[in-house]
């Protein structure tokens, strides 16, 4: 996380946030008002959120990787707008690093060109809509980063995307999986498009998918940005 949100964290009054992320920070937020809840919570902590700053206290939302990237900021915005409190809460959005940036880091330098970052959670997006989204980043040769992988409940969509991408790329592209990524228990591993299905994925797995150009050297995932040497 960056430092203005260690900051913000150390001046909250309440911590607002799914309970799997508040646990995260329970080194940093001990002795506070923490009001955590399960998942598809999303709406009920953001309007909680802002009616405890309609109160006059200063919360945080705590949102995991970067709070615009899949996270809190759209929701507490639009929670803003439904209690219509503009003007009478202030609202920052606090970056943070994403998962897709923070894998890249661990792999060494795979989306040193045009990328595409998707999720294949279908909660709240059509399956359908997801694949053709797919199909496009790959026709356009773009280095791809997926979220949400696979669950234990969700499993055929990571292996129809897989045969999706297989009909542009070949079996040798390089794809990282990268599983807490900068987090305990980080780990990764380098594969090909053809066998990355052989090794353990889950909800805490990002996959980075490399486009035409992409090489692994030295233990390094690269795409050339297009320098002459």
């Amino acid at each position: 996380m960056t430092g203005r949100a260690l900051q913000a964290i150390a001046q909250a009054d309440v911590i607002v946030g799914y309970s799997t992320y508040v646990r995260l920070i329970e080194d940093l937020i001990e002795g506070k008002d923490v009001q955590a809840s399960g998942m598809r919570k999303e709406i009920d902590r953001a309007c909680l959120a802002v009616d405890l700053a309609l109160e006059g206290k200063a919360v945080v939302v705590v949102s995991s990787g970067d709070p615009g990237v899949y996270g809190m900021a759209g929701v507490v915005l639009e929670a803003v707008q439904q209690r219509e409190a503009q003007g009478q809460v202030t609202v920052e959005v606090i970056p943070g690093v994403t998962s897709a940036t923070a894998a890249a880091a661990v792999l060494g330098a795979p989306l040193m060109h045009d990328f595409a970052v998707i999720s294949l959670s279908d909660l709240l997006t059509p399956w359908d809509l997801i694949r053709r989204r797919v199909e496009n980043a790959a026709a356009g040769d773009f280095i791809i980063t997926l979220y949400n992988p696979k669950s234990t409940k969700r499993v055929h969509q990571i292996e129809e995307v897989r045969e999706l991408l297989l009909q542009h790329r070949p079996p040798s592209t390089p794809v990282g999986i990268v599983r807490n990524a900068r987090r305990e228990g980080e780990e990764r591993v380098l594969t090909t498009l053809g066998e990355f299905l052989e090794h353990p994925i889950d909800m805490f797995t990002i996959l980075v998918i490399g486009n035409s150009q992409t090489y692994v050297r030295d233990g390094w995932m690269i795409t050339p940005r297009g320098y002459r040497w």
